[in-house]
């Protein structure tokens, strides 16, 4: 189970301001912090069947590192995040252009999308590229990984900006991800984002489709 918060962030200032947030910086294991470059693609059949049944499958590089992930059962509320998640290592760059959702085949969930899919191809509906700055805090109740997104979402019908704050829960209590983002969101006026990048990129493209359909 994935449990995250997550926020618009307004400018980079502020993103800045952020990352070198002293009340972080106290709970924060320092040799932790990084900045590293993540590219992801976003995959489905051509009649959205993954999709339709609330899946997600993303390959991200994140920064050396090759990452197949399946999300599923999402939920969100006030910025809360929960979603099922498996995430499987690869060797292979060339997953980022055409994966194959057999590395997932040892998993119940991974055998449920497979017959899902059936013989049906996949394709790549949408990238990101984003810088990313993360780093581990303890609050004493948990452990988490605070993390600041900056780069874009990009369709065959446009792009997204991101810039953007999440607070991922790894151990321990979840109230406490709640109280370090109320924290945040009010000293430096954030904005609960309810929808993941591959949502506010499904909903880019929905109205690119649209538009295409009106103007035949």
């Amino acid at each position: 189970m994935e449990i995250e918060m997550k926020y618009g962030i307004g400018d980079k200032e502020c993103a800045e301001n952020i990352w070198d947030d002293e009340d972080l910086l106290n709970i924060a294991d320092i040799e932790s912090r990084e900045t590293i470059l993540m590219k992801a693609a976003y995959f489905d059949s051509d009649d959205y069947v993954l999709s339709k049944n609330d899946v997600a499958f993303r390959v991200r590089m994140e920064g050396n590192r090759v990452v197949a992930s399946l999300k599923w059962n999402g939920n969100c509320e006030d910025g809360l995040h929960s979603r099922e998640e498996i995430n499987v290592p690869i060797n292979d760059e060339a997953c980022l252009i055409m994966p194959s959702p057999d590395v997932f085949k040892e998993s119940e969930q991974g055998k449920a999308v497979l017959e899902l899919l059936g013989d049906r191809k996949l394709h790549s509906l949408m990238e990101t590229c984003f810088i990313r700055k993360r780093m581990r805090i303890d609050t004493g109740d948990s452990i988490c990984e605070v993390a600041i997104d900056e780069g874009e979402i990009v369709t065959d019908f446009g792009t997204l900006p991101i810039c953007e704050l999440e607070i991922e829960l790894f151990s321990g209590e979840e109230k406490e991800v709640n109280v370090i983002g109320e924290r945040l969101a009010q000293k430096y006026n954030l904005v609960p984002e309810n929808r993941s990048k591959y949502a506010r990129g499904l909903h880019l493209l929905k109205q690119g489709i649209t538009k295409l359909n009106d103007e035949k």
